[in-house]
């Protein structure tokens, strides 16, 4: 490598790897604003608050906070909760929140206006959580959750994302028709 190439090479990756997000641990952390949706916004914008990262919540309090953000609109920020949930639970439910997050995601795609991906985590999710509907753990109305997501990713299928309807993640969903 010649010194031209190799000045080039080391401005550029110094760049990238100084100018990224990173936490004290050096994990990446993205800290540009996002809108109500997730989208990024330009460095500098006004954004939503965020649900902060890296929070162990108890799995009642995760599920609180994660539907709170599902009833604002705010199915992006629901992900973020439910993920840390999936990060920190105990191995034989780390499916299940992760699964559960996936449905959020899904509804993010289809408020964004993305069928395609809507459907697509609609039917990831519903196939991670369906595993934990006969001994749902915390209250977690899984069956409702599945419901849910299967007419909903049928709906997206078709482009038909007016209908997306916020689910119950505990204790007696709202129901889609089907």
């Amino acid at each position: 490598m010649d010194a031209t190439a190799l000045n080039y090479f080391s401005e550029h990756t110094d760049r990238v790897t100084t100018d990224r997000d990173r936490d004290a641990g050096g994990r990446a952390r993205n800290a540009r604003p996002r809108d109500a949706l997730g989208r990024p916004l330009p460095y500098g914008a006004v954004g939503e608050e965020r649900a902060p990262e890296g929070i162990v919540r108890e799995p009642r309090r995760a599920l609180a906070e994660a539907q709170e953000l599902l009833d604002a609109g705010r199915p992006f920020h629901a992900h973020e909760v439910l993920e840390d949930a999936w990060k920190s639970a105990p191995e034989a439910e780390r499916q299940l929140w992760r699964g559960l997050a996936q449905l959020a995601v899904g509804l993010t795609h289809a408020a964004r206006g993305n069928a395609r991906g809507a459907a697509v985590l609609l039917e990831r999710g519903v196939g991670t959580v369906e595993a934990y509907a006969a001994a749902p753990p915390h209250g977690i109305d899984v069956a409702g959750l599945v419901h849910w997501g299967r007419v909903l990713a049928t709906r997206a299928r078709a482009g038909d994302l007016d209908a997306a309807t916020v689910p119950r993640l505990t204790g007696g969903p709202r129901r889609v028709e089907g």
